[in-house]
């Protein structure tokens, strides 16, 4: 039997950073177009039609295609550094540690920290009960806070993706991780 040639062959850190980098685009893309199409539309709105509409998407994002790219990622990037790690520390280790760092913190972190508190307290605030004062206060306490976690989160995001991309473009350490070997 002729030994299998594992010369270009992926291996399974070749395929988990496939997959990070996809899932860090697909989520970064979102913030970056919720940035750039979303956030000024709804600032020409009604306060009432603002709220009412951020409470529906808020609650409707909450799905498992977003779950996968937001959480996935956040995962996904701590375990691709950690495949990338070999007895050579080499710049795509660094660079994919550097990205999970970014994206924990930035993204995930901004997000759990900042806009997921802010969508609690407008979720509970009832709108049909509000007076337009009430409305007025109400937008006026969320619109501008999260909005600038938004920024904050898809700079980090953004960030995330070129520090994975250059991982992508650097060369690999050898690691005592076995490549995947299709026969």
């Amino acid at each position: 039997m002729t030994p299998v040639k594992t010369t270009n062959m992926p291996t399974i850190s070749h395929i988990v950073l496939i997959i990070t980098a996809t899932t860090t685009a697909l989520i970064s893309g979102l913030f970056y177009a919720w940035s750039c199409s979303v956030v000024p539309g709804l600032a020409r709105v009604s306060d009432s039609t603002y709220l009412e509409a951020m409470q529906q998407i808020n609650r409707a994002i909450l799905n498992p295609v977003f779950f996968m790219s937001f959480i996935g990622t956040a995962l996904l990037l701590p375990l691709s550094a950690w495949l990338h790690y070999g007895p050579e520390l080499n710049a795509r280790f660094w660079l994919l540690l550097l990205a999970s760092v970014v994206y924990l913190a930035g993204t995930f972190g901004v997000t759990m920290l900042g806009n997921v508190p802010l969508n609690d307290a407008l979720d509970a605030f009832n709108l049909s009960a509000a007076s337009v004062q009430e409305l007025a206060a109400q937008r006026a306490r969320f619109e501008a806070p999260w909005n600038n976690l938004n920024i904050i989160r898809t700079i980090a995001g953004v960030a995330t993706l070129v520090l994975i991309i250059l991982a992508c473009l650097s060369p690999a350490a050898e690691t005592t991780r076995p490549p995947v070997v299709y026969r």
